[in-house]
Protein backbone atom coordinates (compact mmCIF):
# COMPACT_ATOMS: atom_id res chain seq x y z
CA UNK A 1 0.00 0.00 0.00
CA UNK A 2 2.88 2.47 1.20
CA UNK A 3 4.66 2.03 -2.19
CA UNK A 4 1.51 2.69 -4.09
CA UNK A 5 0.58 5.74 -2.23
CA UNK A 6 4.08 6.70 -3.23
CA UNK A 7 4.03 5.71 -6.82
CA UNK A 8 0.87 7.78 -7.13
CA UNK A 9 2.43 10.47 -5.54
CA UNK A 10 5.43 10.89 -7.78
CA UNK A 11 3.62 10.41 -10.40
CA UNK A 12 1.17 13.53 -9.41
CA UNK A 13 4.56 15.47 -8.84
CA UNK A 14 5.59 14.24 -12.57
CA UNK A 15 2.39 15.62 -13.84
CA UNK A 16 2.64 18.76 -11.77
CA UNK A 17 6.03 19.12 -13.50
CA UNK A 18 4.97 19.35 -17.12
CA UNK A 19 3.10 22.46 -16.26
CA UNK A 20 6.24 24.88 -17.19
CA UNK A 21 4.79 27.24 -14.22
CA UNK A 22 7.65 28.11 -11.35
CA UNK A 23 8.71 25.05 -9.57
CA UNK A 24 8.49 22.73 -12.27
CA UNK A 25 10.97 20.31 -13.57
CA UNK A 26 11.66 22.33 -16.67
CA UNK A 27 11.39 26.00 -16.44
CA UNK A 28 10.98 28.16 -19.12
CA UNK A 29 11.87 32.11 -19.81
CA UNK A 30 10.61 33.80 -22.98
CA UNK A 31 12.83 36.36 -24.52
CA UNK A 32 12.16 38.93 -27.44
CA UNK A 33 15.35 38.05 -28.69
CA UNK A 34 16.22 35.58 -31.37
CA UNK A 35 17.97 31.98 -30.48
CA UNK A 36 21.62 33.35 -32.06
CA UNK A 37 21.19 37.05 -29.50
CA UNK A 38 20.08 34.95 -26.45
CA UNK A 39 22.70 32.27 -26.77
CA UNK A 40 25.21 35.02 -27.46
CA UNK A 41 23.85 36.66 -24.46
CA UNK A 42 24.00 33.63 -21.97
CA UNK A 43 28.17 32.37 -23.39
CA UNK A 44 28.94 35.87 -23.01
CA UNK A 45 27.69 35.60 -19.36
CA UNK A 46 29.33 32.13 -18.13
CA UNK A 47 32.46 33.36 -17.16
CA UNK A 48 31.31 35.71 -14.67
CA UNK A 49 29.63 32.85 -13.19
CA UNK A 50 32.76 31.07 -13.13
CA UNK A 51 31.09 28.52 -15.87
CA UNK A 52 33.04 27.53 -19.04
CA UNK A 53 31.22 26.54 -22.30
CA UNK A 54 32.00 23.14 -23.27
CA UNK A 55 29.59 22.37 -26.34
CA UNK A 56 27.17 24.40 -28.14
CA UNK A 57 24.57 22.11 -30.89
CA UNK A 58 22.31 23.46 -33.21
CA UNK A 59 19.62 21.15 -33.93
CA UNK A 60 18.42 23.11 -36.60
CA UNK A 61 21.40 23.09 -38.56
CA UNK A 62 22.08 19.29 -38.12
CA UNK A 63 18.20 18.88 -38.60
CA UNK A 64 19.16 20.79 -42.40
CA UNK A 65 22.10 18.01 -42.89
CA UNK A 66 19.74 15.72 -42.54
CA UNK A 67 17.40 16.90 -45.24
CA UNK A 68 14.68 18.37 -42.61
CA UNK A 69 13.61 21.26 -41.62
CA UNK A 70 13.47 22.82 -37.66
CA UNK A 71 13.01 25.77 -36.31
CA UNK A 72 15.79 27.36 -34.96
CA UNK A 73 16.81 25.49 -31.76
CA UNK A 74 19.78 25.33 -29.83
CA UNK A 75 21.10 23.18 -27.11
CA UNK A 76 24.01 25.58 -24.91
CA UNK A 77 25.98 22.80 -22.73
CA UNK A 78 28.35 24.33 -20.09
CA UNK A 79 29.66 23.56 -16.31
CA UNK A 80 31.88 24.01 -13.44
CA UNK A 81 34.02 20.90 -13.18
CA UNK A 82 34.56 21.81 -9.35
CA UNK A 83 30.87 21.79 -8.73
CA UNK A 84 29.85 19.01 -10.82
CA UNK A 85 32.09 16.34 -9.57
CA UNK A 86 30.89 17.44 -5.83
CA UNK A 87 27.52 16.42 -6.92
CA UNK A 88 28.49 13.50 -8.88
CA UNK A 89 30.02 12.10 -5.69
CA UNK A 90 26.92 12.67 -3.87
CA UNK A 91 25.52 10.59 -5.92
CA UNK A 92 27.28 9.03 -9.36
CA UNK A 93 23.69 9.37 -11.43
CA UNK A 94 24.07 12.87 -11.05
CA UNK A 95 26.10 12.66 -14.80
CA UNK A 96 23.42 11.86 -16.39
CA UNK A 97 22.37 15.61 -15.77
CA UNK A 98 25.85 16.92 -15.76
CA UNK A 99 27.51 19.22 -17.11
CA UNK A 100 24.55 21.80 -17.06
CA UNK A 101 22.27 22.70 -20.17
CA UNK A 102 20.02 25.26 -21.65
CA UNK A 103 17.48 24.85 -24.55
CA UNK A 104 17.34 27.49 -26.91
CA UNK A 105 13.76 27.36 -29.25
CA UNK A 106 11.98 29.46 -31.73
CA UNK A 107 8.53 28.95 -32.49
CA UNK A 108 7.06 29.29 -36.26
CA UNK A 109 5.67 32.86 -34.61
CA UNK A 110 9.14 33.97 -33.97
CA UNK A 111 8.86 33.54 -29.78
CA UNK A 112 11.96 32.64 -28.16
CA UNK A 113 11.97 30.15 -24.93
CA UNK A 114 14.90 29.69 -22.99
CA UNK A 115 14.33 26.23 -21.07
CA UNK A 116 16.17 24.34 -18.63
CA UNK A 117 15.83 21.41 -15.99
CA UNK A 118 15.24 23.03 -12.70
CA UNK A 119 18.02 21.22 -10.10
CA UNK A 120 15.91 21.21 -7.13
CA UNK A 121 14.40 18.13 -9.22
CA UNK A 122 17.62 16.82 -8.80
CA UNK A 123 17.12 16.10 -5.39
CA UNK A 124 14.32 13.43 -6.25
CA UNK A 125 15.59 12.34 -9.52
CA UNK A 126 19.04 11.36 -7.92
CA UNK A 127 17.62 10.70 -4.06
CA UNK A 128 19.81 13.44 -2.83
CA UNK A 129 19.47 13.82 0.70
CA UNK A 130 22.65 15.01 1.64
CA UNK A 131 22.82 19.10 3.25
CA UNK A 132 25.72 20.05 1.63
CA UNK A 133 24.40 18.04 -1.92
CA UNK A 134 21.59 19.96 -1.56
CA UNK A 135 22.73 23.41 -0.74
CA UNK A 136 25.05 23.13 -4.42
CA UNK A 137 21.68 22.24 -5.78
CA UNK A 138 19.96 25.01 -4.70
CA UNK A 139 22.75 27.38 -5.79
CA UNK A 140 22.86 25.57 -9.37
CA UNK A 141 18.67 26.51 -9.40
CA UNK A 142 19.74 30.64 -8.42
CA UNK A 143 22.67 30.25 -11.38
CA UNK A 144 20.71 28.99 -13.73
CA UNK A 145 17.60 31.73 -13.36
CA UNK A 146 19.98 34.60 -13.45
CA UNK A 147 21.60 33.12 -16.50
CA UNK A 148 18.26 32.53 -18.51
CA UNK A 149 17.21 36.13 -17.37
CA UNK A 150 20.40 37.24 -18.82
CA UNK A 151 20.21 35.64 -21.71
CA UNK A 152 16.27 36.60 -22.01
CA UNK A 153 17.53 40.75 -21.05
CA UNK A 154 17.14 42.46 -24.83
Amino acid sequence: MMKRLLFIGLIGLALTGCDNKKGAFIETVETQNTVSAAVAKLTAALPGKGLVLMETIDHAKNAKKAGLRLNPETVVIFGNPKIGTKLMQCNPSMGLDLPLRMLFTSSYEGKTTIMYTNPEYWSLKHNIKDKTCLGIIRQAHIALQELAEAAAKK
